[in-house]
């Protein structure tokens, strides 16, 4: 967990209204929950390890940010975040995905986060021996023959004889005039033999059948790739394109890839956030005893035991899934929420309920966060040396069209300003790279000129907007 985890609630609240409009009740439930595993960690033990994580079910339609708040909570707090939809799994036994690869995918991005921390702390040794490794290909020991092409007529090398330059200088005086150059870039194109250590290459192998098949073809593949040695391949290439070959090799090296799996393992196990989307998908809607709402109730009870606390076998070693953060969301039109079962739901202690966004929040959305849809459509017309603005109007005018859209069609909350925005900025987008004006103002009148017609006709809008 990174320093973020000290923030208080109404700072972690503050942070995510940067991003998110409206919704404070969700958002409130979500910054206590990360405020408490600060606190949980100030807690001594034994009584730290019997505080267990409130679990949130967050209720609403779609696009009313329920991703959101919990992808940028996860952000905020430097977690591994793992978004999966309830409904791609299906009871043991079923053709379908294992409820516990969710543990596995999440131990997976932590291994990576973790990956990227170790390589950015290791970038200074990294680079030092990339440059010790390079120089040594261009001043190779007396005897042998330089591994490097250039230019006819440059008299800093002999290719025939791999000589130094032809102002001959003490060893370490000339590698330091190398180094400079290399520093320099004066050196990018001329052509290196490097030796590279190169795992073998392993056969797809696909294993079919049914639950936990993924971890087994994976730890097969593994398995068979130890007992082939690694072995070397040279290759000849440009020093630009060495460095950066050589820089990945001399990381991966550097990185300790026990610390590696230990520290991922504890951050799965103390700071992972799963969100469980659509789990309204997996409640059972009846009392009956066959046919689908045995599959989604045979779905739950295969959650339960990671959602209150199991352990889950990975190719990193044993996970405990007690203290992961849960966060379920669903919009609930047909099923309720005391619709899964009783054992689940008693894991979901706390509930929101995410509102319907109007034509204000629609305003604010686009204007307020930062990274607001005008914002970006600006900064992407910037590339194209345009300046791009839009009038207080204008924004009126799209939120009311995405208002009406949403309640004459399908309610997809503040995903319809996507489609709105793009269907706006369709023709400056395609003829941006010619236009001779550089200035461009959308007002009320342009956006209803682009989208008049299409509005007014609800068969049409459905398929369009």
């Amino acid at each position: 967990m990174n320093d973020n985890t000290t923030l208080t609630p109404k700072e972690i609240l503050a942070e995510l209204d940067k991003y998110i409009i409206g919704q404070a009740d969700a958002k409130r439930s979500v910054a206590i929950a990360l405020r408490n595993r600060w606190r949980r960690c100030q807690v001594e033990e034994p009584l730290r390890n019997e505080i267990l994580p409130k679990n949130i079910i967050m209720i609403g339609p779609t696009g009313v940010g329920k991703t959101e708040i919990a992808r940028r909570l996860a952000a905020l707090a430097g977690s591994p975040f793992i978004k999966v939809e309830a409904s791609k799994f299906t009871e043991v036994g079923y053709v379908g995905r294992d409820v516990e690869s969710i543990i596995r995918d999440l131990v997976e991005l932590a291994i990576n986060m973790v990956k990227e921390e170790e390589r950015q702390r290791v970038e200074g040794i990294a680079q030092a021996h990339v440059e010790e490794r390079l120089l040594d290909l261009l001043l190779p020991p007396s005897g042998q023959q330089a591994a490097v092409g250039g230019p006819e007529g440059d008299k800093s090398f002999t290719l025939a004889g791999g000589k130094l330059p032809a102002q001959q200088s003490p060893e370490s005086s000339t590698r330091e005039r190398f180094r400079e150059m290399l520093r320099d870039g004066r050196l990018d194109e001329r052509e290196v033999e490097v030796s590279f250590k190169e795992a073998p290459s392993m056969p797809m192998i696909e294993v079919m059948g049914g639950s936990n098949m993924e971890e087994l073809q994976s730890n097969f593949q593994d398995v068979m790739g130890k007992m082939f040695s690694r072995h070397d391949k040279n290759r000849r290439m440009k020093i630009a394109e060495a460095r950066v070959a050589l820089h990945k090799e001399e990381s991966e090296r550097l990185i300790d890839m026990e610390r590696v799996k230990k520290e991922a393992r504890r951050r799965t196990e103390e700071s992972g956030i799963v969100f469980l989307d659509e789990i309204d998908k997996i409640a059972s809607r009846s009392s009956g005893g066959h046919g689908p709402e045995v599959s989604r109730e045979g779905v739950q009870r295969d959650l339960l035991p990671i959602v209150e606390g199991s352990t889950v076998s990975t190719k990193y070693g044993i996970v405990k899934t007690d203290h992961i953060l849960f966060i379920a969301s669903g919009a609930f039109h047909v099923a309720k929420p005391s619709d899964l079962i009783p054992e689940l739901q008693g894991r979901f202690p706390i509930r929101v309920e995410l509102h319907s966004l109007g034509k204000e929040e629609f305003v604010r959305i686009l204007t307020e966060p930062k990274n607001a849809l005008t914002r970006q459509y600006v900064a992407l017309m910037q590339t194209e040396d345009i300046e791009l603005r839009f009038t207080d109007d204008a924004i009126l005018e799209m939120a009311a069209i995405a208002v009406r859209v949403n309640e004459a069609t399908e309610e997809i909350g503040a995903r319809r300003l996507h489609t709105v925005m793009e269907r706006v900025l369709e023709d400056l987008s395609f003829d941006a790279s010619e236009r001779t004006e550089k200035t461009v103002v959308i007002d009320a009148d342009y956006v209803r000129d682009r989208l008049k017609d299409i509005a007014e006709d609800q068969d049409l809008s459905r398929y369009i907007l």
